[in-house]
Formats: C-alpha cells, sequence, structure tokens
C-alpha cells in the first residue's frame, strides 16, 4: 500500500511546474498520502535534500513560474553509485513511490531507476520544447511560445519601422518545435530548425526578390540548435548587402508566468499522476493526447518524437 510518496523536478524549468507540484501536493493529501518533496531533482534524492509538504507548502505557487522544489541536472544518477544512493535514501525516508515532473532526460532516469530498484514511478511531462513522443502538449510549451511570440510581435514593430531584416534565436536545442509555431503564429517569413537542412542561399533569394518587390522587413527565426542567429544575420548581410540584426530570447522563454493552458494541463496532470499510483501504475508518463489524459509507458514517451514538420514549414512559406 503507498502512503507516502516523493514528488520531484528535473532537467530544465518549465513554466507550470509549480501549478503541478501543487496539483500532487493538495490532491495527494486530500487521499490520505504523505508528500515528500525533494529538492533539486535526483541530486536531492541522492544527497537526501528532501521534507514533507502540507497544504500550506504550496500555497501561492500556482501562478509562479520556476519550481520551489528547484532543479538541477545530476550526472551522477546515471551511475550505479549515485542510483544506489538514491534507492537508500528512498528506503531510509519510507517513500513507496516517485512522481518525477520533466521531460525526456527525466523519464530516461525515472524509467531505468524504478525498474532497476522496483520503484514506482510516474512522470509528469512537462518540458518548453514539447518532445515528449505520444503526447499533444507539455506543461509550459504555451507558455514557453506565446513569451517568445510577445517579444517577436515587439521586434516586427522595429523590422517594419527601420526597414530591416531581423533573426530571432529561439529555443529548441534538438526538436524546432518552440521556432516553428511562433514562425507560423508570428507570421514570420522563414524559420531554421534542427530538422531541416539550412539551405541559406534559398532564404537570401527570397529576401532579395521580397525587397525587389517592395518588401521593407523580414523576420526570420532559429532554433538554437540548428544554427546561430548571429552567424546567420551576418551571411545573409553578406549575401545580400541588406542589413540583417541578430536577437537571441534566451532563457525568458524558460521563466514568466504560466498560460491559463499550462496551469490547466498541469493541474489535472498532477491529479492523473497520483491517481495512477493509486491504481497501482508505474513507469508511465501522464500526458494529454486529443484532449484526453493518458498514460502511456516511459519506453513509448522516450522515443524520439516526429514532428510534422513538413505541414508547418509549408504552412509558414505559402503564407508569408
Amino acid at each position: 500500500m503507498i502512503k507516502r510518496i516523493a514528488v520531484l523536478t528535473t532537467g530544465g524549468d518549465a513554466p507550470g511546474m509549480n501549478t503541478a507540484i501543487r496539483s500532487v501536493v493538495r490532491y495527494g493529501i486530500s487521499k490520505k498520502l504523505e508528500v515528500m518533496g525533494v529538492f533539486r531533482g535526483y541530486w536531492g534524492l541522492i544527497n537526501e535534500e528532501m521534507r514533507l509538504l502540507d497544504h500550506r507548502s504550496v500555497s501561492g505557487i500556482i501562478n509562479q513560474g520556476g519550481t520551489i522544489l528547484k532543479t538541477e541536472r545530476c550526472p551522477e544518477f546515471e551511475t550505479k553509485e549515485g542510483q544506489d544512493r538514491a534507492h537508500a535514501a528512498v528506503k531510509k525516508n519510507s517513500i513507496d513511490a516517485m512522481i518525477v515532473i520533466g521531460g525526456n532526460g527525466s523519464f530516461r532516469g525515472a524509467h531505468e531507476f524504478g525498474t532497476k530498484y522496483k520503484v514506482p514511478c510516474i512522470g509528469i511531462s512537462a518540458s518548453i520544447d514539447n518532445d515528449i513522443n505520444g503526447i499533444d502538449a507539455t506543461i509550459g510549451s504555451d507558455t514557453a511560445i506565446n513569451t517568445a511570440l510577445n517579444a517577436i510581435d515587439n521586434i516586427r514593430d522595429t523590422a517594419t519601422s527601420m526597414e530591416r531584416i531581423f533573426v530571432v534565436e529561439v529555443m529548441g536545442r534538438d526538436c524546432g518545435y518552440i521556432a516553428l509555431s511562433v514562425a507560423l503564429a508570428g507570421g514570420c517569413e522563414d524559420v531554421i530548425i534542427p530538422e531541416r537542412k539550412i539551405d541559406l542561399e534559398a532564404i537570401c533569394h527570397d529576401i532579395v526578390e521580397g525587397n525587389i518587390r517592395g518588401k521593407i522587413s523580414w523576420i526570420i527565426v532559429v532554433a538554437e540548435g540548428a544554427a546561430h542567429a548571429e552567424e546567420i544575420a551576418k551571411k545573409i548581410t553578406e549575401m545580400t548587402s541588406l542589413e540583417t540584426r541578430a536577437v537571441v530570447l534566451g532563457h525568458i522563454q524558460r521563466g514568466g508566468r504560466p498560460t491559463a493552458a499550462s496551469r490547466e494541463l498541469a493541474l489535472n496532470l498532477g491529479r492523473a499522476a497520483v491517481d495512477c499510483l493509486l491504481k497501482g501504475e508505474s513507469d508511465k508518463a501522464v500526458g494529454m493526447h486529443e484532449g484526453k489524459i493518458i498514460s502511456i509507458d516511459f519506453e513509448v514517451a522516450i522515443a524520439k518524437k516526429e514532428l510534422k514538420v513538413d505541414s508547418f514549414y509549408n504552412l509558414i512559406k505559402i503564407l508569408t
């Protein structure tokens, strides 16, 4: 029987993680569970940085970005020694099951640890990159897109006023989801992502042709994992002789108040994760798919997610 669960946030933070923590704690307590908060992710599990949370512990955090439990990447958790120490901490603190809030890497760790040491683990999908396979939307992705979109809307005012080309770099080391979404919603002229080979000659050709037709501004969105905005801007200037500026949005996309969509998703997934554990489920992630909350095996969730890149990109170009 499960009496005490642990909740932790790992990997990169995402707006809405606090909302999910609040949901897990308060819903868990309503189900007569004790909820242990683990600080700094797997590092905190290894080093026993944890304490029991109550109803008041999560008061006033529903609208806060980041995570009150903090998060830290922990290479030590990938070693047998680190996992052994984490398991010893789980037993010492009478933890019966774990809820891990994070993304792909976090779920890999939970899958390996839970399977090896027979500790029930459920994952809550939270990642600004929306890169969890089998799930339509992750906590934080909507907020990150809207944060970047707001910045691009502001940049367009300047691009139009000063008749310039702007290359805007958004987050997305391995995945172009944010870049594609922002480029489409922001009415941007082009996008560069890890999933597509860069064709700078074609981009520059379009810019020159547009300039001849009287198009006075241009915005290109680039995912950080595909190229650096500064380098692309420099090459465009060299190839077109048109003034080009680079803007790197950086970590502002990770922070900020979660949108209503991110909050609602986080609240529902927190409840779903607790229910999964109470039903005896383990080694699964909860998420949204086709408008419904589902649970999928970690092995499915951590597989590479295939974006419908071509349909996204073609629509961006058609609407330019």
